[in-house]
């Protein structure tokens, strides 16, 4: 298949879809962290116009639609203004609108913290996530980098809710990503998307769009 991975910059996502032999491309208007001939530097929007099998937006930036921010759209943080972050709200909105609307790719995954009441009012043909999924759901041991707690909220069009693949229970989730300190780049590192679901994600995905557990679709406009 040909797949594209909006919005990452990390080459995990497109990397696990890689592994299974397709043509997997990640674009972002930032350099891939890792030099790679597959990233594509520019606006997603621009690149998700060609021919995609599947497109995974898996990190739009989020930081006026989620609830954890939502405070700043009543009190603005230092040196901004509310007319500043209500039009970053609008800004967000806009891309994820346009990201869950594509018409002619077939398949479409959006990766979004919850949202808050004023983001799902700017949204086009807004539905409720499809499933929510934490890391160490995907976690094969207690001490892999994966067995962290990041709630992950996917809105699915024709693809099927991941089944968990790994073992743990939860209970030694850590909590390095919320208690990351303020830094210039805490964003990326609360953004940091893990390996376990990645791979879920392309199995899975991979044996739905292939014709195995046809049973699983979801989310049809």
């Amino acid at each position: 298949m040909k797949v594209l991975i909006g919005c990452e910059t990390s080459g995990v996502v497109r990397k696990a879809f890689a592994d299974l032999g397709h043509d997997a491309w990640s674009c972002d208007v930032l350099p891939a962290d890792t030099p790679s001939n597959r990233h594509i530097i520019g606006d997603i929007r621009d690149v998700m116009k060609d021919d995609w099998d599947l497109m995974c937006v898996m990190h739009p930036p989020c930081q006026r639609l989620t609830n954890s921010g939502v405070r700043w759209l009543h009190k603005a943080p230092p040196n901004k203004t509310l007319e500043q972050m209500w039009s970053e709200l609008d800004t967000g909105c806009a891309l994820f609108s346009d990201v869950w609307n594509v018409d002619h790719i077939p398949h479409v995954a959006v990766e979004n913290p919850v949202m808050h009441k004023h983001a799902k009012k700017r949204i086009k043909n807004y539905k409720p996530f499809a499933q929510s999924v934490q890391p160490w759901q995907f976690a094969k041991s207690d001490c892999a980098a994966d067995n962290v707690k990041k709630r992950t909220c996917l809105w699915l069009r024709n693809l099927p809710i991941l089944e968990r693949t790994g073992l743990l229970d939860g209970k030694t989730a850590r909590d390095e990503c919320h208690k990351a300190p303020p830094s210039l780049n805490r964003w990326k590192i609360r953004s940091k998307f893990y390996t376990g679901i990645a791979e879920a994600m392309a199995l899975q995905w991979t044996q739905a769009i292939t014709g195995n557990k046809g049973d699983l679709f979801h989310g049809n406009f």
